[in-house]
């Protein structure tokens, strides 16, 4: 497959890029500052996009592609919207190419509490995370609500905590819903779960939960 993958310089974006390069496939990297991507091979193009608002700019980037996956998003807590406007960016870039499969990254509070939940999800974890983190998740769930409305074939992975910890794939899934007792992921692992969602219909249309 040829691939577009936005925010690929970040934890996970990095990972989506080595990942889908060692899976075989054709990789259009998109990036603010090239410098920060350190990954170099035949089968990877890297476009410099300074502002994914800029629909003649992100067209080329999706030239050809089977599909797109974003790994955009806030580094803090004072970056503002910046899933939300880069998204709605990346959406009328994919409309105006055609190109409808689209996986992107959002967090798990955005989606409703699992059933068998734990206790300490439900009323401590969850609630504190949604308090101190209120606008970013505000960001988040503005970003689900364009790309639901998008005519993309999207997919929403939900992950929890993102740690720097190898690649295991080995972790938990739940297809339409938040995946109950889950508290951590690693970036490689949820990149790993954004390449498999690309590639399976199962997925298309709804958010994709996971944890270990």
């Amino acid at each position: 497959m040829k691939l577009t993958i936005f925010g690929a310089s970040g934890g996970i974006g990095g990972q989506l890029v080595r990942q889908a390069l060692a899976g075989g496939h054709d990789v259009t990297a998109v990036v603010r500052d090239p410098a920060r991507l350190e990954v170099r091979d035949a089968g990877l193009e890297v476009a410099t996009v300074s502002d994914l608002g800029d629909l003649a700019a992100l067209l080329p980037t999706l030239a050809g592609s089977d599909g797109a996956i974003s790994a955009v998003g806030p580094r803090g807590r004072k970056d503002g919207p910046v899933a939300s406007t880069a998204t709605r960016g990346i959406l009328r870039a994919l409309e105006a190419s055609g190109v409808r499969r689209f996986v992107a990254v959002s967090a798990v509070p955005v989606g409703p509490i699992p059933d068998g939940d734990s206790f300490v999800n439900r009323r401590l974890l969850l609630p504190f995370m949604g308090a101190l983190l209120r606008d970013l998740y505000a960001d988040l769930t503005a970003m689900e609500l364009d790309i639901r409305s998008s005519a993309t074939d999207w997919t929403i992975l939900r992950p929890p905590k993102l740690v720097n910890s190898p690649l295991t794939t080995t972790y938990r899934t739940a297809v339409g819903a938040n995946v109950p007792r889950g508290y951590s992921i690693s970036r490689a692992d949820a990149a790993h779960a954004m390449l498999a969602a690309l590639q399976n219909p199962a997925t298309i249309r709804q958010p994709l939960g996971i944890a270990y």
